[in-house]
């Protein structure tokens, strides 16, 4: 693969059970924070792996039905914290993002769109879709809060698996080359979001695969446990969420050099994020 370069941090966190995540979990709180990502990519310039939470999730939820949004899931989320005043304290304007993957359309994961307002997003059709389909006043059952998304998100959204090549692959069937040059690809994660997609890429380090929240915890896809079937209420399909579990089983076990991250589990990001941004470290 064409090398790139990968920094991870955290924006916001929100607060549940492990029993909620994992069956046989603790019956204790767990703080999930919000991963996002930065890639340099050669050619590309500046690429972001989703955007986390911004203080405006408390502005979506101050009413409701969203309210129920943030009862059910507390979150945290400090101005400093934000992608965008991370990138600002590394030198790194917002109007500098040209590019900003979506693995999926949940408020933790795009709550900082509005903040790039140079970047062309990238997503699938069906997350696309799914989420305009959307009423405002459903939404947010569905992981979805529509304040936090830019009035021209269709413009701005590049369908990848409508636009991007497809190309075979030995577990998943197939993936998409994002930008046609060996550099990024992109997976079919579905289950727990419409449409939800996951990134491989590799730095001079070593190969990641960012999973999304394909699975929450590292032992789901290690040893194929799925969570407490309560949250089957808020995922988008049961079935293909564990066909997608037992697909990334497979992959780990054929690839155990590519280290999976799950965007909530913090035995994996908290080994990976800095405080400081820097490029050549993962």
């Amino acid at each position: 693969m064409k090398k790139v370069k990968l920094y991870l941090n955290y924006a916001g966190y929100c607060v549940a059970k492990e029993s909620e995540v994992i069956q046989g979990g603790k019956s204790e709180n767990v703080q999930f924070n919000a991963l996002w990502g930065l890639i340099e990519h050669p050619d590309k310039g500046w690429i972001l792996y989703d955007t986390g939470y911004t203080r405006r999730f408390h502005q979506a939820t101050g009413w409701f039905p969203n309210k129920i949004y943030a009862l059910l899931s507390p979150v945290v989320i400090r101005e400093q914290d934000e992608v965008k005043a991370q990138l600002q304290q590394a030198g790194i304007a917002p109007e500098d993002i040209k590019h900003i993957i979506i693995t999926h359309f949940h408020a933790d994961h795009v709550g900082g769109l509005k903040d790039f307002p140079n970047a062309t997003f990238y997503a699938s059709r069906q997350a696309l879709d799914y989420t305009l389909s959307l009423s405002a006043w459903t939404a947010f059952s569905k992981g979805v809060l529509k304040d936090l998304l830019p009035k021209n998100l269709k413009q701005r959204t590049v369908l990848i698996d409508e636009t991007c090549e497809k190309m075979t692959d030995p577990i998943f069937g197939h993936k998409y080359d994002l930008f046609g040059d060996d550099s990024l690809y992109i997976y079919e994660l579905p289950g727990h979001a419409a449409g939800q997609i996951g990134v491989m890429l590799e730095t001079k380090q070593r190969p990641y695969f960012l999973v999304a929240d394909a699975c929450w915890i590292k032992r789901s896809y290690e040893e194929v446990i799925p969570p407490n079937p309560i949250v089957v209420l808020f995922f988008h399909s049961w079935f293909d969420f564990k066909r997608t579990l037992q697909k990334m089983h497979d992959y780990h076990v054929a690839n155990p050099q590519t280290l999976l991250v799950p965007t909530h589990c913090a035995a994996t990001t908290d080994a990976l994020v800095q405080d400081k941004l820097a490029m050549n470290v993962l």
